[in-house]
């Protein structure tokens, strides 16, 4: 696949609707951002906020900055955006923590609570820090988290249940990952690459952790914001067609230095 140009990428981010005026309505953005604000922790995606971002409009505020949401508060419903440019600028971000991890070989997990988006993209990644010498984390068998169970498809962790793999906000699947791992006597992970409560857990168990989030999801925003996340990119994280995305994974692999 030929490598877009900062400008034919967002150009593609905007044309596939990954960023500028997304799907997600202005109304369910807000009711996240209150309820991760009133404390409901299933927005804060296995981070601790304490009461932190307990005013909503201390949330938008981080949303429309990182993000590039509307920051109009009047603004309550139809259209709201992401701005490709901060899409971008993030993705940067993200490939010089990964050539970071290829320089120094460093020990990866990859994980995704959204497989039906995300998990080839997360895969092509693993695949090209594998042949730099980074060590692919390879989860313990036979994990289990929320009545399922923590699986690995093509070296990324994905959550499974009733034979089908989950879209899950759940911080439990790591917890179940990182806990494997240590009673196993197996380092933690140098760097884990995620999205949803698996990005936000292993950030807050102290992991260098960078990932993907939706305009609906402030949490892994506002970390990056303290600085418990390292980078957290604003995007659509499940448009229709998966190989949307391709454009996107192909660019962060070339800033990265790791594409042949």
């Amino acid at each position: 696949m030929p490598i877009l140009s900062r400008a034919d990428l967002v150009e593609h981010l905007v044309r596939t609707r990954i960023a500028g005026d997304v799907a997600t309505p202005r109304d369910n953005n807000l009711s996240h951002y209150r309820k991760l604000a009133n404390g409901d922790r299933h927005y804060w995606f296995g981070l601790e906020f304490g009461d932190r971002w307990s005013d909503e409009q201390d949330v938008l505020a981080v949303m429309a900055e990182r993000c590039g949401v509307v920051d109009d508060p009047a603004h309550r419903t139809g259209q709201d955006t992401i701005d490709p440019e901060l899409t971008v600028a993030a993705l940067d971000r993200m490939a010089a923590r990964l050539a970071k991890a290829a320089a120094a070989q460093e020990r990866v997990l990859f994980a995704t609570g959204h497989p039906g988006s995300l998990i080839d993209a997360h895969g092509r990644v693993a695949a090209a820090l594998r042949t730099r010498g980074c060590d692919i984390v390879r989860i313990p068998g036979g994990l289990t988290a929320d009545e399922g169970y923590v699986v690995q498809f093509s070296d990324v962790a994905v959550f499974e249940r009733g034979a089908s793999l989950w879209h899950t906000h759940s911080p439990e699947p790591m917890n179940a990952i990182l806990d494997g791992l240590a009673a196993l006597g197996e380092p933690a992970p140098d760097l884990v690459v995620a999205d949803h409560g698996w990005a936000g857990r292993a950030a807050q168990r102290g992991v260098d952790s960078v990932g993907y989030a939706d305009c609906n999801d402030p949490a892994l925003f506002l970390a990056e914001a303290e600085g418990t996340m390292q980078v957290t990119v604003p995007l659509d994280d499940h448009v229709v067609d998966p190989r949307s995305y391709e454009p996107l994974t192909a660019y962060v692999l070339d800033a990265a230095g790791l594409l042949d």
